[in-house]
This record gives C-alpha cells, structure tokens and sequence, in this order.
C-alpha cells in the first residue's frame, strides 16, 4: 500500500520512547494494539538491518489502521533474504532509511501492546533500530507463538503457517510485513470466535511482558542492555559483587531475572540488592562461558552456587606397570602422561579416596594394590574371597591395572586432541580469538593482539575443562588455529 514519509529530524522527548502505560485496564482485549511483523537482512538484530515493516492497529474488533513501508537498509540484502521475501535490492534502492520513518512509526506504536509472531525478533530489530538513533521502543509486549501454545497445547505446531491452516486465515503474500501483520490480527480475531474470553484473558496476562526495571534502578537501563551474548554482572552496595551469569542475549536473560521475582524468593532477594548492572559482551557462546567461569571462579559471587571453582582439582593417575595409582592435583599437570592415564574430577583428597573405596569394592580390586590399605601379606579383602590375589601374585599386577583402568573408564580423562596450544577463533558482531592449552584458558584476545605473560600459566579449572570437553567434541564446527609451542600453559 502507499505510504507517506515523514522526515525524521532529531527526535524529541516524545519520540525517545514509545512508552505504554495501561493503568488498570479491564480487559486486555480491549487494549489498544499493533499487529507488527518486519523483514530483515538477517537474524541478529545488531548486524542486520530492516528492509521492510507492516503495522496493523486496532482496539477490540475494530481495525484503525493499516500501514507498511519498504526501508532501505543502507547495504547489500543476502540474495537468500531475497529470494525468502521476494524484497530485492532494487526495491529498496529509493525506498525510505529508517530514520525517515521512525517518528511516523513511533506515533503508531506509542500506547499499543506490540504484537508479534516469536516478537523477540520483530521488537529486538525495531528497538535496535530506535538505539542507533538515540531513540528507545519501551512497551509492552506480546507473542503470538505463546498465545496460540496456551490455547492449543495439544497442536504440534505453533508457526505463522499452522495457525493460517488452523484458523482457516488469509494471507495475500507470506513473508512480506503487511500480509503477515493481517494475518496477526485475523488470528486475534478468530481466536476470541473461537476460546472463551477467559481464557484468552488469562493467556495474555500469562505472556504479555512488561519493559519495566526494578524500581531502585535506572529506568533506561532496559533500553542499554545489549541483545547479544555475553556476560552479565549484578552488583550491590559498594559495588560488591552479587551475580554473574552468562546469555546469548543478555538483555532478555536480565529481564527475566526480574520478571521471575515475584515467584522466586532467591531471584526477589537478588533484584532488592541489587545496585547496579554492568556486561561484557562477547563474540559467541564460548567466549561467554569461559568469561563467566573465570570470574566467577575469580571473584566467587554471593549467589552463584554453581561454577564456584576450585583451587584444588585431584585426579587418579594409574600407571601401565600395575604401580598403586598416584592421587595428584592437576593445578600446573600437563594432563599428557607416558605409560599412565588419569582417572576422575575430585574436589578434594578424601572424595577421591572414597570414589576409589567404590570401584575397588564393586569391581574387585585389590586395595593393597590401590594404596588403600597398608597391612603386611593379603589384602582383607582377599580374605573374603572379593579380591582376585594381586596383593599376593596370584594376579599379575599388570593385568590388575588394566582391570583398574576399565573399572574407571567413565571417568578417564580426555586426552588433549591438539599437538600444542591452539586458538579458536569466534565471530560475532566483534571477532575474539580464545587462546588453550591442554584444556585451560589462557586468555582471550581480540584478532591480532599478543598473548600477554601473565597468561602463558593458568591453573587447571574443572568448569572450563567440562565447558573445552563439550565444545571441542569431534565434529564441532569451530575455527581452530594451531599456535606455536612457545605458547605454553605449563
């Protein structure tokens, strides 16, 4: 449809924010909405940019008013987003820039639930559209993949295409903003033909969110927090450090810290203390979790339970020879023996003598053998007939470790499957390169920067081996780049 184009000059203070304020509504039913849907030239919100936006507003059943405009992103569009949403780049080419548009879109937006198909999406690429220039989209939203899950909980499907084939709905051209924002508004429509308006009531308030930060914390803080992943820091009086958590969007991760408050006392009690929110934002997943186990192991956060850390990680080391296994801590172990592997991930001495109390139990082994018992001549157990004679050379001692190594074979620990140290290198809105060796973390380093001293000698850490284990599994679709030796963790 044709659209007029306001020129969008710097924004005022009514345009810096679409703020929703809904005081004590009777019905969210009633409330007034925007049905909005957006193209985009990609997935994330901070490196993509909209092509095209589709508004539907309406209050109750009566429809207000259609609008949608093509936007000209500033860049080339992907030639799979193109052929996705039939937008190419010469349509685009004398369509209007964001800016353009923003206070004619803000003005629709301004009062109205926003809704929207999986509306993280939609909300996060308009909000980010706001920030770059120096606006803020604030209201409250809601999702129509939540709405439609609440009223058919037994359908196998909740995409845009399942509910048009559901709800018997028109749509003129999937894919393009307009049609699919009509779309959103026949499904209300249908849906209040089709469910009491109980529980479509009840529905909402489950899904509708509010934008709204505790009280006690700066109100903008909502539109600063960015929606990429990183690690987040809450912090009390004195700067004191009560959280760190990690997300792939920080800002929705933070939110629902607040929002779960109310049904949470530990997550209430950690939003009162709360004084100020700092983040960290990172290139990827990986480059999160490392953050977030280094300073948690660093600085131990009152509410952090898990990822605590340890200064002390010991581990079983059985040699081939059949010798008593050697309990060692792993702090500064190059994690590579010859003729030995090392067995198990014990936060102390003693639950590593207990574990291996178990297994020589279980499976039979001699504790004379094991180091777990000193008496002259046969072990006690051999007594009783539960050991095989190897504390007396009725069984070979090397056939004995190899019965050790098998009864402990869930717990060997991985071999590090590189010749040396190695970076993987991550890309996300920045590109960060994190440098390992034989499963720790020496650093991460933006591309191009030097590995500093100080970070050639690292402590062994149980949660980064775990997080190094999972992610360097065979097969992972990382980018490994093989360092020289001189980088060295040892």
């Amino acid at each position: 449809m044709a659209t007029s184009v306001v020129k969008c000059t710097p924004m005022g203070p009514a345009d810096r924010a679409c703020g929703v304020r809904f005081g004590s509504l009777e019905s969210w039913l009633d409330a007034p909405v925007a049905f909005v849907d957006v193209e985009t030239t990609g997935g994330n919100p901070r490196t993509s940019r909209v092509i095209e936006i589709g508004v539907v507003l309406a209050r109750g059943t009566v429809l207000e008013e259609e609008w949608s405009t093509l936007v000209n992103p500033g860049g080339a569009i992907p030639l799979e987003i193109q052929h996705f949403t039939g937008i190419t780049e010469e349509m685009v080419r004398t369509a209007p820039y964001f800016e353009e548009v923003a206070a004619e879109l803000a003005r629709r937006l301004s009062g109205r639930l926003f809704i929207a198909h999986n509306v993280r999406f939609d909300y996060g690429f308009l909000r980010q559209e706001f920030r770059r220039l120096g606006g803020a989209l604030d209201t409250r939203i809601a999702c129509t993949v939540k709405l439609s899950r609440r009223l058919n909980r037994a359908a196998r499907s909740h995409s845009l295409d399942a509910l048009i084939a559901r709800y018997g709905l028109e749509c003129a051209r999937r894919h393009r903003a307009l049609p699919d924002a009509q779309a959103l508004w026949q499904f209300w429509n249908a849906a209040r033909a089709r469910h009491p308006a109980e529980q479509l009531e009840q529905a909402l308030a489950d899904i509708i969110t509010s934008r709204s930060v505790p009280a006690h914390l700066p109100p903008q803080l909502a539109d600063e927090l960015p929606e990429g992943p990183g690690v987040y820091r809450f912090l009390g009086e004195h700067d004191a450090l009560l959280y760190v958590g990690k997300a792939n969007n920080i800002r929705a991760r933070v939110l629902a810290h607040w929002s779960g408050a109310a049904r949470d006392a530990k997550a209430q009690r950690l939003s009162e203390l709360t004084r100020r929110v700092d983040w960290s934002e990172t290139a990827g997943e990986l480059g999160a979790l490392l953050l977030e186990a280094r300073l948690v192991r660093e600085h131990r956060p009152l509410f952090n339970r898990r990822l605590r850390g340890s200064r002390e990680v010991w581990t079983w080391i059985v040699a081939d020879d059949g010798q008593a296994p050697l309990l060692a801590p792993l702090d500064q172990m190059p994690l590579s023996f010859e003729h030995s592997d090392a067995f198990g991930l014990y936060r102390s001495e003693s639950a590593a003598r207990q574990a291996l109390y178990a297994i020589a139990r279980e499976h039979g082994l001699c504790q004379k053998v094991l180091g777990l018992e000193s008496a002259a001549g046969a072990c006690f157990a051999y007594q009783l007939g539960r050991c095989s004679g190897a504390c007396i050379g009725a069984e070979p001692l090397r056939r004995h470790a190899v019965r050790v190594k098998l009864a402990l074979a869930a717990q060997r620990l991985k071999d590090w499957p590189f010749r040396g140290p190695i970076g993987v290198r991550e890309c996300g809105s920045v590109v960060e390169v994190h440098v390992l060796d034989r499963w720790r973390h020496l650093a991460t380093l933006a591309e191009g920067d030097a590995l500093p001293r100080h970070a050639r000698s690292q402590p062994f850490d149980l949660d980064v081996y775990r997080i190094l284990v999972r992610h360097l599994r065979a097969g992972a679709r990382l980018e490994v780049i093989e360092l020289p030796v001189e980088v060295d963790a040892a």
